[in-house]
């Protein structure tokens, strides 16, 4: 079996994965407990929209928008005026509570059903794909090494991580970060410590929308809409436990527009321009596994993000 090395060796090519190889190759930055975390998230995204458009030529389409959280029940009420006083507390963000008619006035085309709302300013969103890709360019011209294959486990020498074992190469390294994703589990052998992650099925609709852009993020629960940069109106999205499935269907078209026209009935003329899923790691605790792995020396773990994890990824 071929060997190479390296100082780091990162299994895993998706955000959590390539931000790590960016800010190693960029000395590194610390991280923090899970509210800080989120907050150096939003800080790291700013200036990533900047120096990486630089490093790397991709504009990762970063925007800042407001949020409008619509309720349409008085549960609804109950649970948007619930987290509204742990909201007014995050700094760098405005949040308050409008009544239907001042909602209105941020987005007139909601729902006539709409008898409150959460309005969050300094919100912002981010292109997932451009993201990923601009990282991973400004990695390799960083000196990161992006290599294709598959991962099978680790080489130890008295309680170390020494190499990660591909199915036709051993690469060397000094250390190790496991970011696998919705696949982090397969790593529990590895390790001999389960990593209880599992995959969550998202779907969103990207869709030609009649009349001018929705500006801020017009969300209902689980679900969002919001026009992006593309010109596009995009909307989502689903909750599905649905193993490793990454098909797209029709009931989750039927659910996101459903769900869509509850919150902007105006949209019953939008057409469905693209629908996408993709996998999101989601931990049994619902919390990011972020760390050294206990009784291994120079190894550790990123996954876990679930719907938050662009907004975790760079921190």
């Amino acid at each position: 079996m071929a060997e190479s090395s390296a100082d780091v060796v990162i299994v895993g090519g998706g955000l959590a994965g390539m931000t790590t190889a960016y800010y190693l190759a960029k000395s590194g930055v610390p991280s923090g407990p899970l509210a800080e975390i989120a907050q150096d998230g939003m800080r790291l995204h700013r200036g990533l929209s900047k120096s990486l458009l630089e490093e790397s030529g991709i504009d990762v389409d970063f925007r800042v928008r407001s949020s409008l959280a619509l309720a349409f029940s008085e549960a609804d009420v109950r649970r948007l005026q619930g987290a509204l006083p742990w909201q007014q507390r995050q700094p760098g963000y405005a949040a308050r509570w409008l009544d239907a008619a001042e909602a209105r006035r941020v987005e007139s085309r909601i729902s006539e059903e709409t008898v409150g709302a959460t309005l969050i300013e300094a919100t912002a969103g981010v292109e997932p794909y451009r993201l990923v890709l601009a990282l991973t360019r400004a990695a390799e011209r960083l000196g990161v090494r992006v290599r294709h294959g598959r991962a099978i486990g680790l080489r130890r020498d008295s309680g170390r991580v020494t190499g990660v074992v591909l199915e036709r190469e051993v690469l060397s390294c000094a250390a190790a970060v496991l970011a696998l994703g919705p696949w982090s589990a397969e790593a529990s052998d590895w390790i001999g410590v389960p990593i209880e992650v599992r995959p969550l099925k998202g779907q969103i609709l990207r869709l030609q929308a009649p009349g001018p852009p929705v500006e801020c993020s017009v969300g209902w629960g689980h679900n969002y809409a919001t026009t992006k940069t593309d010109g596009l109106l995009w909307a989502g999205t689903t909750e599905e436990e649905a193993g490793f499935d990454e098909e797209s269907t029709l009931a989750a078209r039927d659910e996101i527009g459903g769900a869509l026209l509850r919150m902007l009935p105006v949209m019953a003329d939008a057409q469905v321009a693209q629908q996408t899923a993709c996998l999101r790691p989601v931990a049994s605790d619902g919390l990011l596994v972020l760390g050294c792995v206990p009784g291994l020396d120079q190894l550790y773990v990123a996954t876990g993000g679930a719907r938050k994890g662009i907004l975790y990824g760079p921190a």
